[in-house]
């Protein structure tokens, strides 16, 4: 599927905020009455808090500048009182992300738990070592925060955020965000490689052993502060560890991930060193979201290419874990941005803005001075828009903002600069500056100015996820005047009129946003030509058509707001939380009752069975099915079980005869069941009995040309044809096809009917419950008990009925108690069995221990 198809938001998202609300109200609703915790609160995971610390007792130790950037010029100097331990301040940077987690206050209590930043001193560039604070400040800091208000919150809101601070060595805190973040993660992310971006020589793996130590401190915090019924949100990149420690720690948490980076192609994600421990990572979290479906779409790719995980319906599985994996776009505060507009300081800036550049037109870019953000790319297509439509020298100005970034590049900077001063040259003159470039943090009051006064936006990143000038861009030209007539047509076709600049926008198309945003010229920041053509066409566009896509864009941008982002999340998030995913979490299956319930069976006339899938059960999956030979301590484990008389021990597999019988043959005491049910191998004998013989199974041509159209097209791929089934194995994935009416769940029926002594079962497989054919078969033919009773009578199976004829049902020996249904994978894997192992050799290992242990020099009869 075409990803440029897919709708910018899930189908029934795109709503507003109120039906939002209501449909999570309902969802809690529900999980109320079915009996599922909810705490009512929301844990919000960031790399920092949005608020900064200083420290008043300690005059501080000169060290670099603090992370992240430095504040804008006009923010308001935090309040304090002199006689405090502690100062608290807002901290800039990621507005849209916090303003959407304040939204949901209304809702839920709120707790941000993050990293305090660098503890700053009141001398100035000055800081404190982490290590330097003692408890009794760390503890105070934790009374500062819960009295701090920050400036836009309702002070009359008794549902404050809860700020929680995680306490990182310096070390570790600059070598997780400075180091392994901004060196390795970020430039990947935004389809550089570290080499690309570094000074000198580059390593991705130097600082990794600081970024599993950040999530790890991360995780005993949130381990800390967890209730059950908490809905924990993972923000971003720098904790992309976070999600499966969380969940070895609490398995039963409902976590989400969102990851408000872009995510690469797999080809690009495959060059991480430790792109498995990033990926398993990210895939502890039951939910992972991403801004855009093609991001969501490139991760889902990178899991089965890079990983060869298996893919779902419900998402990616691993081990049984299954991980959703969806998208929904951040936006920003419009109501803050268009509040802010309305500034009384901004006009007289607007006003001198339009004197100074007076019958010229304006085009603006903001960017932060990063090599992704494209501003040299942006700047050579100005320079083209002069070379191709000369008649704009001297009409057209370029005013270039670019904020440091927090991997500033002085040759980054140095480039610029000069590509600057050579347009300049070129096409200046002493009345007339073609660019205007300003390497600097400008007021909020100046931007605003900026915005307002411009003729045309020009926002090129070569890769960004969201980009908040565009939006805020959008929002300025609205602000004007709000007013808007339109003659419109049935099909949404008119002519449009109204006052105001309604100035366009053009937008690279490599913008997180840029899909939703589609009334803005979209280009190719690479082709020059064709960004210089949409600058001619912008500043040429007519009135009407600026209104027409002017009141789209507001739409757009006022409808999808970081405060229906955050409730969007929440949604999604109560959207993982089920009772079957609730009571599905099976513990390992617990040895020493094991032994004693063989031990018990085998005091007296009863039998004991062993019901054994073979592939990821006894032998671990492998790409190859003809490699998937038993090992020495399997082969020792079954053959030491089958020479106890009293032990039925059989192989129900989804292999053929002549597999099992190469492999495990010489074992007479086992029998064997192949293709899924479809044909048994009795104890002792050597002759197959087929239960398919009175089935139909015409349907196997028919199948097998669909299966050789695919594996002509689809490299990697091949067939395997059985008597009863056929399989095609794709990135190893099973999807068989063959008669429901035989499965494993109805040999294990025969097996126990034939059997009904028997006082002691051990039934284990892998399967996933996706595929046709699965071992949850027999574990759902286990399910003998209803509630509240010890007994059971069985009726015989149509695996008995359809090759013997009628037969009586029989009384079975078996106890609820000794029934040990084992599931080999993750504890959160959704499964009937009641225990679970998690790879094969533990199956093997649990077997050996019934029969003593491993023998040493043992010699299988093979």
């Amino acid at each position: 599927m075409d990803s440029f198809s897919e709708p910018y938001t899930r189908v029934g998202d795109d709503i507003s905020l109120d039906a939002v609300r209501a449909d999570i109200a309902d969802l809690q609703k529900n999980h109320t009455a079915a009996g599922i915790p909810l705490s009512g609160r929301v844990l919000h995971i960031c790399h920092y808090l949005p608020v900064t610390a200083t420290l008043n007792t300690r005059s501080g130790v000169l060290s670099p500048p603090p992370t992240p950037p430095a504040v804008p010029a006009d923010a308001p100097v935090p309040k304090s009182d002199s006689a405090s331990v502690w100062t608290i301040g807002p901290r800039y940077g990621h507005a849209a992300m916090i303003s959407g987690i304040q939204s949901l206050s209304s809702t839920h209590e709120q707790l941000i738990i993050g990293w305090t930043g660098d503890i700053l001193t009141p001398t100035h560039n000055e800081q404190v070592k982490s290590d330097d604070v003692d408890p009794k400040d760390r503890a105070a800091l934790d009374d500062a925060l819960a009295a701090y208000q920050p400036k836009e919150s309702d002070p009359d809101d008794d549902r404050k955020i809860t700020y929680v601070p995680v306490w990182l060595d310096d070390k570790v805190a600059h070598g997780h965000y400075d180091g392994y973040c901004k060196q390795t993660l970020w430039p990947l992310f935004h389809y550089l490689l570290w080499q690309d971006v570094a000074t000198e020589y580059a390593s991705a793996d130097s600082h990794y052993p600081y970024y599993e130590s950040a999530n790890a401190a991360f995780a005993r915090k949130i381990a800390e502060v967890y209730q059950p019924g908490d809905l924990i949100w993972v923000h971003d990149y720098h904790l992309l560890l976070l999600p499966r420690l969380v969940r070895e720690a609490i398995p039963e948490a409902v976590l989400g991930l969102f990851v408000h980076t872009p995510f690469p192609s797999s080809e690009i994600f495959r060059c991480l060193p430790r792109r498995k421990e990033i990926l398993d990572g990210m895939l502890g979290a039951n939910l992972i979201c991403f801004q855009t479906y093609s991001y969501s779409r490139h991760f889902t790719s990178t899991c089965v290419r890079v990983c060869g995980y298996e893919t779902t319906p419900r998402g990616i599985d691993v081990e049984g874990h299954v991980t959703s994996v969806m998208h929904c776009p951040v936006g920003v505060d419009a109501a803050r941005v268009g509040r802010d507009i309305k500034r009384p300081g901004i006009q007289p800036k607007l006003e001198a803005l339009r004197t100074l550049y007076e019958g010229k037109k304006i085009i603006v870019g903001r960017d932060k001075l990063d090599v992704v953000k494209g501003v040299l790319q942006k700047l050579r297509a100005f320079e083209k828009l002069l070379q191709d439509y000369p008649e704009w020298i001297g009409k057209v100005v370029m005013i270039q903002v670019t904020s440091p970034a927090l991997t500033d590049s002085p040759k980054l900077e140095r480039v610029v600069s000069e590509l600057v001063a050579h347009i300049n040259g070129e096409y200046g003159s002493l009345d007339f500056i073609p660019v205007h470039h300003y390497h600097q943090t400008l007021k909020k009051d100046e931007f605003y100015a900026l915005l307002s006064v411009a003729d045309l936006a020009v926002i090129t990143p070569l890769r960004d996820g969201m980009n908040t000038t565009s939006m805020e861009f959008v929002i300025a030209q609205n602000e004007a005047d709000s007013s808007i007539t339109s003659t419109q047509n049935a099909d949404g076709a008119g002519d449009w009129e109204r006052e105001g600049k309604n100035s366009p926008l053009v937008l690279s198309e490599f913008m997180g946003i840029s899909k939703n945003m589609d009334e803005a010229l979209l280009v190719n920041p690479w082709n020059l030509g064709d960004v210089a053509a949409a600058i001619n066409r912008g500043l040429l566009m007519t009135p009407a058509e600026k209104a027409r896509r002017q009141h789209k864009l507001y739409k757009v941008v006022t409808t999808h707001t970081s405060h229906t982002w955050a409730a969007v999340l929440v949604k999604m998030l109560l959207g993982q939380v089920d009772g079957q995913g609730q009571a599905r979490m099976t513990p390992y299956i617990e040895k020493e009752e094991m032994v004693k319930k063989y031990t018990n069976a085998g005091s007296g006339e009863g039998k004991r069975l062993f019901l054994l899938d073979y592939d990821g059960t006894l032998t671990p999956i492998v790409k190859t099915p003809s490699m998937a030979t038993p090992s020495a301590s399997a082969l020792e484990a079954l053959e030491r079980l089958s020479a106890d008389p009293k032990n039925i021990v059989y192989i129900i597999s989804g292999r053929d005869g002549a597999f099992l019988e190469q492999h495990l043959g010489h074992l007479k005491n086992v029998g064997f069941s192949a293709e899924h049910g479809g044909f048994v191998r009795e104890r002792g004998s050597t002759e197959w009995v087929n239960f398919t013989e009175n089935i139909d199974m015409e349907w196997m041509g028919e199948v097998l040309e669909i299966f050789r159209y695919y594996t002509e097209r689809t490299a990697g791929s091949h067939i395997e044809t059985k008597k009863s089934s056929i399989t095609w194995h794709y990135r190893g994935s099973d999807p068989e096809w063959g008669p429901i009416a035989v499965n494993k769940g109805e040999i294990v029926k025969r097996i126990l009917y034939k059997n009904p002594e028997a006082e002691f079962i051990f039934c284990a497989g892998d399967d996933k419950v996706i595929n046709l054919f699965t071992d949850e078969d027999m574990f759902r033919s286990l399910l003998l008990f209803p509630p509240g009773t010890t007994e059971v009578t069985m009726p015989a199976p149509l695996s008995v009925t359809g090759v013997e004829g009628a037969a009586p049902p029989v009384k079975l020996a078996i106890r609820p108690e000794a029934v040990f249904t084992t599931a080999v994978g993750h504890s959160s894997k959704r499964t009937l069995a009641s225990w679970h192992v998690t790879a094969p050799q533990e199956v093997v290992d649990h077997l050996l221990d019934l029969v003593g242990g491993p023998e040493e020099g043992f010699k299988s009869s093979l």
